[in-house]
């Protein structure tokens, strides 16, 4: 009788949380695949940040691309954005080419979501796919993940420094203040992501055209309405540090843009964010 072949595989995201998983699993499974799915619309320092991986583990970190590009589903859903109510993009490009590479073997996917986070994980539509979640396994934090990207010499990635999660360069998910900052730091990029805008308005007519809701990037270019948004996060940082002064990880969270009172189905999915 032929052995079920078993799998293992870690999903990266390019972010910090399956970076450190990815790290911390290297030793413990020897035959551990790691993979991207590429939607080929990455920043490119989540590029660098796999490179950078990619030569500590001593292992080829497998890039998924989908068949079909971005433009060609967008097309596909009739020039409508994706959004939080609709996130196409995640399904087409990142999980369907993940679920196509591993066909129909057992596969145990190993996931980056920490105890102290109240997030719900991928759920896999195929049966032979089975989810692991050692950080939540070992009570493992983000001061955790801190330790072992500061041990291992991998560090955070360099979009950190003005963004708080991981994902394409245009993902619906950025609070505003970070798609200024991927204005000032990707001038080319965000200019791309207003013309997706621009060309969706043009497409679908009175519904989704923005990547936020209710207003522009074109708006957010206004050197007024960018010193109003950098006024208000600050504001907020400010309070948010008096009111968990005494709970560094969770302030830390709070100033990422990480809120308590996030809605579950508003949350990035696991596959772009982890």
């Amino acid at each position: 009788m032929t052995e079920t072949r078993v799998r293992h595989i870690c999903s990266l995201s390019g972010g910090k949380d399956s970076t450190a998983l990815a790290i911390m699993m290297r030793d413990k499974v020897q035959d551990m695949e790691y993979v991207f799915s590429d939607t080929d619309k990455e920043l490119p320092e989540t590029y660098t940040y796999l490179e950078k991986l990619e030569a500590y583990l001593g292992k080829e970190i497998v890039r998924l691309h989908s068949e079909r590009t971005f433009d060609h589903w967008l097309e596909i859903y009739g020039g409508y954005l994706p959004s939080s109510q609709m996130r196409w993009c995640t399904k087409m490009l990142k999980i369907r080419p993940f679920e196509e590479y591993i066909g129909d073997d057992e596969v145990h996917m190993y996931i980056g979501i920490r105890a102290d986070e109240d997030r719900a994980g991928y759920r896999p539509s195929k049966t032979n796919i089975h989810p692991v979640y050692p950080f939540i396994d070992e009570g493992m934090t983000l001061d955790d993940i801190h330790r072992v990207l500061d041990e291992s010499g991998i560090g955070f990635p360099d979009y950190y420094s003005w963004r708080s999660r991981s994902g394409c360069y245009f993902c619906f998910y950025q609070q505003k203040r970070e798609w200024l900052g991927l204005l000032k730091n990707h001038p080319e990029l965000f200019k791309l992501a207003k013309k997706y805008e621009e060309d969706s308005r043009r497409k679908a007519g009175e519904g989704r055209h923005t990547w936020n809701d209710g207003e522009c990037l074109e708006d957010l270019e206004d050197p007024d309405r960018q010193a109003d948004i950098w006024a208000r996060y600050l504001q907020r940082v400010e309070s948010l540090k008096k009111a968990n002064s005494t709970n560094n990880s969770k302030k830390l969270l709070h100033i990422l843009g990480q809120d308590e009172d996030e809605d579950e189905d508003m949350l990035p999915c696991s596959f772009c964010h982890i």
